[in-house]
């Protein structure tokens, strides 16, 4: 007898109870060691807490290769509101990985993202975040939109509130999950485009 397929939701809910369960001590990845490259840091890292996260990040491995032998998508809705304006979106839920199908459904999203970031930029003044966001450099309207017109998929992510409003526009290609960081260069990436009101800067 076969189960019924999990859903997205469902892996979501498994990622987490099992996260708790690593944290709590409840599994263990007794093979987890300190790194051995460096053993003066190797001093200050706990044994057990290399072996949580070891454990959760070897099941969630599991769930990702689920995802992919049962086409079980990572995408969740997402909605945001910018004064009147609302959007609702697909993004990736941050523990699963994409499918192939996502990545059509984000490329598909992606106009409909950037024009409502449009809508809502006004007279917000544009930052580009660069040295993985350590730095923020000043960019016009012509350069966000060779940016975008580069990009593969948009996702979309507001912060604070009236005069400190920040909006931040995720421009990326290739596997969202490998985007941040740099983790999956140049196959994968994104660029981050930070709006805020005049006199402002990003957080």
């Amino acid at each position: 007898m076969h189960r019924q397929v999990y859903s997205t939701v469902e892996l979501i809910e498994i990622l987490a109870q099992e996260r708790r369960n690593c944290m709590a001590g409840r599994r263990l990845d007794l093979a987890a060691t300190p790194s051995g490259i460096n053993p003066l840091l190797d001093r200050f890292i706990e044994s057990v807490g290399i072996q949580k996260f070891t454990a959760y990040e070897n099941f969630r491995t599991t769930i990702h290769q689920y995802q992919h032998e049962h086409q079980v998508s990572g995408l969740v809705g997402t909605q945001i509101q910018v004064g009147e304006e609302i959007l609702q979106f697909p993004r990736l839920h941050e523990q699963l990985v994409s499918l192939q199908s996502d990545r059509r459904r984000l490329r598909a999203a992606k106009a409909q993202v950037v024009a409502f970031w449009r809508d809502c930029l006004g007279d917000m003044a544009l930052f580009l975040s660069v040295q993985q966001g350590k730095v923020f450099e000043t960019l016009d309207l012509a350069g966000a939109e060779r940016i975008i017109h580069r990009s593969e998929w948009a996702v979309i992510e507001v912060q604070g509130r009236d005069r400190n409003l920040e909006i931040i526009l995720q421009l990326g290609w290739g596997k969202p999950e490998e985007a941040l960081y740099r983790r999956g260069f140049p196959e994968s990436g994104s660029e981050f485009i930070h709006a805020v009101f005049p006199g402002k800067h990003p957080i």
